[in-house]
C-alpha cells in the first residue's frame, strides 16, 4: 500500500502545480502558471501531497474551491451533508494505476480533518479513466451538468461518497 502526506499549501508547491499540463482532452485541468493560479492555490482550501520519497505527487482542496461553477445552478450544492473535493494527480503519475490509493488516501484524510465520510467531487463527463477510479472506491454518479471552462461548455457529473 502507498502512503501518502498532506500539507497545507505553500508558496513553492503552489508555483510546482501551477504549471502542470496534462494532454488531451485532460487539458481542461491544467493551470496557466500565472500568478493568480499560484494566488488560488494559496486560498487555504488545498493541500499538496507527498509520496514516501518526498515527492510531489498531487493535491487536494475542499470546501467552494472544490466546486463548478454550473452545479449552483442546478443546487448541488445547497445540501451541506457532503465535503466538496477536488483532486489532482501530478499528469507524469496519470494512467500509471496509483489514482486508487491516491483517492482513498484522500478519502482517510478528509474523514481525519472533517471528521466525516460524506464526500461530492464533481469530474468532466469524458473522464472516463477517472470516474472508473472513483466508481471502484464507491462513488455514485448523481446530477450531470454543463458549466463553462475556457469558453467551452463542458458535461459534468456529481458523485457522492457515504458510509452509513
Amino acid at each position: 500500500m502507498l502512503s501518502f502526506q498532506y500539507f497545507s499549501m505553500t508558496k513553492q508547491y503552489a508555483s510546482l502545480i501551477a504549471k502542470w499540463k496534462y494532454g488531451d482532452p485532460y487539458s481542461l485541468y491544467s493551470m496557466d502558471g500565472s500568478r493568480e493560479s499560484i494566488l488560488e492555490l494559496m486560498n487555504g482550501d488545498y493541500f499538496y501531497v507527498l509520496n514516501e520519497e518526498n515527492e510531489l505527487i498531487g493535491f487536494i482542496c475542499t470546501g467552494n474551491s472544490a466546486r463548478v461553477p454550473g452545479g449552483y445552478k442546478i443546487g448541488i450544492y445547497h445540501s451541506d451533508k457532503y465535503i466538496d473535493l477536488g483532486l489532482g494527480l501530478n499528469p507524469e503519475l496519470t494512467g500509471k494505476g496509483i489514482g486508487i490509493y491516491f483517492l482513498t488516501s484522500c478519502l482517510e484524510f478528509i474523514k481525519e480533518q472533517y471528521n466525516t465520510l460524506d464526500v461530492r467531487l464533481v469530474v468532466a463527463k469524458f473522464n472516463e479513466r477517472a470516474i472508473k477510479v472513483y466508481e471502484r472506491v464507491g462513488f455514485m454518479k448523481g446530477q450531470t451538468f454543463k458549466s463553462k471552462v475556457a469558453d467551452q461548455e463542458i458535461d459534468f457529473v456529481a458523485m457522492n461518497f457515504s458510509i452509513e
